[in-house]
């Protein structure tokens, strides 16, 4: 028993996908970076390094980024694109082959995946529900004959590992105070590339770099004349923040040095900057939930015998740390590792049928009800709305790529107010938020939209127009819990005077 070696990856988190022996005539490991774009913090790599050091071979991680994907634009693919930037000079750096490919022209990089596998011993890949990952690994399946094993690095909580899909934040929260606790001690490794060096690989394949070019570093850089030769949709604009994990580690020590100390009260201010700004980075994996959660357990020198006992899925006093921590772990972990939970785990999760029976029954009883203002998805779009709060917000999504975490939810449900149904509703806030969101086309951004309709929540009362039992919120109500005229003039700016009844 002494003599058993420590998995450095548990085996909760791996799925063998083609289940063959490694071929050990294959030039090297094959790390297929999809879902975990970053270098630390990261089991997929962990688990293709272990492999690499267990068979001797080289490590080479392909990272590629595809042009047909539904709403691809300048937003998207520059953050992307720094990051592989990034990922190229730390790879670099401790002599691992990088292989950055970035399509020019839509379908550019068909076969390339199935030719670098043939020479692998065992491809590894990352197993994240997020968006068309699911789609593209389901196809590699299909297609490869080498090994090919899919890791989890999502969340705290192995996807797994849960019994079911949970229906309710409430007892989602219950069942991880009392399964969690074993799985806070484990962690990706910090720093695996200086932990478990493997032998270089000479050169990338070239039979494969022949056919089919790695992106050039003007490239990467994504600089607005590299992304105006690519065939996206150039009206959705890069975001003002760059792409990468060094930003987002930036970020995270800027937010618990500075913001978090208001986080409990203050992350529903308007004109706080107490938000932790980190889902966009989770989402495109630049960061991971497990860094993130160390690093805050750090701050608060909190170790997992400082666990509450018996708190029967309340908020309040699970983590034994302090409000702002509790406050932010409820969303970092409950509400998170809820969306990748019913991903796993539920039927249809992204889709208006994924809403719980008494909230579909309710909002088709009141779907003839009349609405007191209608707009189309065009005019929503363009914030054109008679309502200005509102309008600030779709502002701040087509601008900045988020909106502040009060106003998201009242943005969605004043969309349900504003459409002639509930299904039509649905479908212009997945438009509008998948077209401009950073943390867009994601399980945690689907359950926010989910939850506007009811998902994840209870009937309320009384019973109202439009809305029946689902939960209602009124821009009026927001004006007197909030301050909203700085961030209006902030969003709307020199449009105010014209919106303004």
């Amino acid at each position: 028993m002494g003599n058993e070696k420590k998995e450095i990856v548990p085996k909760e988190r791996v799925r063998v996908l083609v289940d063959r022996a490694p071929n050990s005539e294959g030039d090297y490991i094959l790390y297929w970076m999809t879902g975990a774009r970053r270098t630390t913090w990261n089991y997929a790599l962990d688990r293709a390094l272990e492999l690499a050091s267990e068979l001797g071979k080289p490590l080479l991680v392909l990272e590629a980024i595809r042009l047909d994907y539904r709403w691809a634009s300048d937003r998207f693919h520059r953050f992307v694109l720094q990051g592989m930037a990034e990922n190229q000079r730390r790879f670099s750096a401790h002599q691992v082959a990088y292989y950055p490919f970035v399509e020019t022209q839509v379908g550019e990089g068909k076969g390339l995946l199935r030719a670098l596998a043939d020479s692998a011993c065992v491809v590894v890949t990352d197993d994240a529900p997020v968006f068309f990952l699911p789609a593209l690994l389901r196809g590699a399946v299909s297609r490869l004959r080498t090994r090919l094993e899919a890791v989890d690095s999502n969340g705290l909580l192995p996807m797994r590992e849960a019994p079911k899909a949970f229906a309710r934040a409430y007892d989602f929260r219950r069942f991880l105070q009392k399964s969690l606790g074993p799985w806070l001690s484990q962690s990706p490794c910090e720093d695996a590339l200086s932990r478990l060096p493997t032998r270089p690989l000479v050169s990338l394949p070239a039979a494969c770099t022949k056919r089919w070019p790695p992106a050039t570093s003007a490239l990467l850089e994504a600089g607005p004349l590299a992304l105006g030769r690519l065939p996206l949709e150039h009206s959705v604009g890069p975001v003002k923040y760059a792409g990468g994990s060094t930003t987002a580690e930036q970020r995270l020590e800027g937010f618990l040095n500075a913001g978090f100390g208001h986080y409990a009260e203050g992350r529903n201010r308007l004109s706080s900057g107490d938000s932790s700004g980190l889902s966009g980075y989770l989402h495109f994996g630049h960061i991971s939930a497990h860094e993130i959660f160390r690093k805050l357990a750090q701050r608060e020198a909190w170790s997992p015998d400082m666990l509450g006992e018996c708190t029967k899925g309340k908020r309040e006093g699970w983590w034994g740390m302090g409000e702002n921590s509790e406050a932010f772990l409820d969303q970092l972990v409950t509400w998170r590792e809820l969306g990748f939970n019913n991903a796993v785990l539920g039927a249809n999760s992204s889709s208006y049928s994924s809403i719980p029976e008494w909230a579909r029954v309710s909002l088709e009883l009141h779907s003839g009800d009349a609405r007191p203002y209608r707009y189309d998805l065009a005019t929503l779009e363009q914030a054109g709305t008679h309502d200005d709060l509102w309008n600030a917000a779709q502002e701040q999504l087509r601008q900045q790529g988020t909106i502040h975490n009060y106003l998201r939810m009242l943005w969605g449900k004043k969309i349900l107010h504003w459409s002639r149904s509930p299904e039509e509703a649905f479908e212009i806030m997945v438009e509008l938020n998948n077209k401009y969101a950073m943390d867009g086309r994601d399980p945690n951004s689907d359950s926010g939209i989910l939850w506007t309709l009811g998902k994840f929540d209870r009937a309320w009362g009384p019973e109202r127009p439009v809305f029946g039992k689902v939960r209602y919120m009124t821009s009026e109500n927001t004006r007197k819990k909030l301050g909203v005229g700085p961030y209006i003039a902030e969003w709307l700016g020199p449009r105010l005077d014209s919106l303004l009844p």
